[in-house]
C-alpha cells in the first residue's frame, strides 16, 4: 500500500475549495468578487503546492492575477461612486473591471477543470445569462439602455463560459483532471 502524501491531500482540498467558492461566489457577481477572489488565490495556491505541471501553474497564477486586478478595481469604482450616471466618472472605467470577468470564465474551464467544475460553471454561465434577461426586462428608455449594459457584460460572460465548459466537456478525458 503507498503511504498518504498529505501535502498533495492539502493541495487537491485547496483547490476544490476554492473551485466551489469561485463558483459560490457567482451568485452575486458583485458581493461574491471577494470569496471569487479568495477562491481563485486557494486554486493557484493548491495547484503551486500540489508541485503541478509549471504551465497549469503559470495559468492558475494568471487567472488569480486577472481577478486581483479586476476585483480591485470594483471595490476601488464602487467606493468612488461607481460609473456613470451621476457618478462624475465616465462608463468607460467600468472597462477595469473586465479582467475579473475574464478570470473568473477562464478559472471555470481552464485546463485541470475537473468534470464537476465544468458542469457547475455551465450553471453559472447560464445563471449570468439570466440576470441580462431580467434586467432587460426591467430596462425602459435611454437611461435604462446606459444601466443594462453591465448586465450584457454579465450575459455575454457567461456565454464564453458556457461555451468554454461545452468545449471542455465535449475534449474531456475520463479520469484525467
Amino acid at each position: 500500500m503507498k503511504p498518504l502524501n498529505y501535502r498533495s491531500v492539502s493541495a487537491r482540498w485547496l483547490v476544490v475549495l476554492g473551485s466551489v467558492a469561485m463558483v459560490v461566489g457567482a451568485i452575486d457577481p458583485m458581493e461574491g468578487s471577494v470569496g471569487i477572489l479568495i477562491g481563485s488565490g486557494l486554486v493557484a495556491l493548491g495547484t503551486f503546492l500540489g508541485q503541478s505541471e509549471p504551465r497549469l501553474v503559470r495559468y492558475r497564477t494568471l487567472v488569480l492575477g486577472l481577478i486581483a486586478v479586476g476585483v480591485g478595481a470594483l471595490w476601488g469604482l464602487s467606493w468612488a461612486g461607481g460609473c456613470g450616471g451621476n457618478s462624475g466618472h465616465s462608463m468607460w472605467w467600468s472597462l477595469l473591471v473586465l479582467p475579473y470577468l475574464i478570470g473568473w470564465s477562464m478559472g471555470m474551464w481552464g485546463p485541470g477543470s475537473p468534470r464537476w467544475l465544468l458542469l457547475l460553471g455551465i450553471l453559472a454561465g447560464l445563471w449570468y445569462v439570466t440576470i441580462l434577461a431580467m434586467c432587460l426586462k426591467g430596462s425602459g428608455g435611454h437611461r435604462g439602455a446606459m444601466m443594462i449594459m453591465p448586465a450584457v457584460v454579465i450575459g455575454a460572460t457567461g456565454l464564453v463560459t458556457i461555451g468554454g465548459c461545452i468545449s471542455k466537456l465535449r475534449t474531456h478525458v475520463p479520469g484525467r483532471q
